[in-house]
């Protein structure tokens, strides 16, 4: 068994947990597919979880520099950021954040997007597992759970250009 596979969810989440974080998000849909990134150490048995690229502010950056950054870092793609789309706002009992999705499109079109890294994280203890071009009936088909809550019940590509802000109850 490889050595990235022995770390609990509780080491690779352990950067994240009891601190509140604002990621910023990239929604680009190409030829009705989304491009989603897999995550690990978020559910039991090491199922995946499938949301749009994106991570932390950081301080000193712009919203939109951030999303840069930070979908190069995960999808080798240089994007333009388009407009603002959705606010959700996520807490579990060890995790919580605000996120913020936008509208990203690729600058070159030809581009073909790679998986990437999490700079933050050593190799062994890399979150991200896979990157898709994903079907919004290929999302209805998994669990729920492990689908981005933004993305569960969308029909079409054309659903997560409706805004939706989502604050917990």
């Amino acid at each position: 068994m490889a050595a990235s596979n022995l770390l609990s969810s509780h080491q690779l989440l352990e950067a994240y947990t009891g601190r509140v974080r604002i990621r910023v998000c990239g929604l680009l849909v190409q030829d009705d597919t989304l491009l989603l990134t897999s995550h690990r150490g978020l559910l039991p048995d090491d199922a995946p979880f499938w949301s749009p690229p994106g991570g932390g502010w950081q301080f000193g950056e712009t919203i939109q520099d951030c999303l840069r950054r930070e979908f190069l870092e995960e999808t080798g793609l240089v994007i333009t950021v388009g407009r603002f789309l959705h606010l959700h706002e996520y807490q579990s009992s060890d995790l919580q954040a605000l996120e913020l999705f936008f509208e990203v499109l690729p600058e070159d079109s030809t581009a073909v997007p790679l998986l990437g890294q999490d700079p933050e994280h050593a190799q062994e203890a890399q979150l991200l597992t896979a990157l898709a071009f994903m079907k919004p009936q290929q999302l209805i088909q998994l669990p729920p759970a492990q689908v981005h809550p933004m993305l569960r019940q969308i029909i079409s590509t054309d659903d997560v250009f409706i805004p939706q802000i989502r604050f917990k109850s």
